[in-house]
């Protein structure tokens, strides 16, 4: 038997995402945010759910374009700050000791620190309630060197993202590969 929890934001799992962007004055500014994810195959598209009392909301409208990063779980106290203080008081690049980096594709910047990164030029928003929805079509992912294989591709094991679980508000790791998709399931 289930038990009803009522009406929440729960999901899992839910990724840790670094939403950066340039603010009025051209400083980079980066966010955590967990409401988003993949949206569309073609074209390749993540999404992004943003409060409008946010600084990221503003940037996002204005320059038309963000980054999504992906931090590592070595990486945790980064992202989590990201999350705390907002770009209105702090530099977080500059807290963090984090280098800006300019994308050559869209306006907004991205972390070289972190290790895996999608360019992103927005091309919807939808405003749904409390959230604003921003979709962004993927103009480049880029990913550390070190992570890509011989074949181009990288996995989740490699990059090791955060997880967050929005129902108790902890960050997690990846756990153990069970199962190939679209392959486990013809047996």
């Amino acid at each position: 038997m289930k038990k009803s929890l009522g009406a929440q934001t729960l999901l899992y799992p839910t990724p840790v995402l670094l939403v950066g962007t340039y603010d009025v004055a051209g400083k980079a500014n980066m966010m955590n945010a967990a409401w988003g994810g993949i949206c569309c195959s073609v074209p390749p598209c993540l999404s992004v759910s943003l409060r409008k009392a946010t600084y990221t909301y503003d940037a996002i409208v204005k320059r038309k374009a963000f980054t999504i990063g992906i931090a590592s779980q070595q990486q945790v106290k980064e992202a989590d700050y990201c999350g705390i203080y907002s770009g209105r008081d702090v530099d977080k690049f500059a807290e963090l000791g984090w280098t800006p980096v300019k994308s050559e594709l869209v306006d907004a910047p991205y972390a070289e620190e972190l290790p895996f990164v999608a360019e992103c030029e927005l091309i919807h928003t939808l405003e749904i309630g409390l959230h604003t929805l921003f979709v962004g079509e993927v103009k480049d992912i880029k990913v550390n060197e070190e992570l890509v294989d011989d074949k181009g591709k990288t996995t989740i094991e490699q990059v090791q993202p955060l997880l967050f679980d929005p129902g108790v508000r902890r960050y997690h790791a990846v756990g153990d590969l069970i199962g190939k998709a679209f392959s486990i399931g013809k047996k």
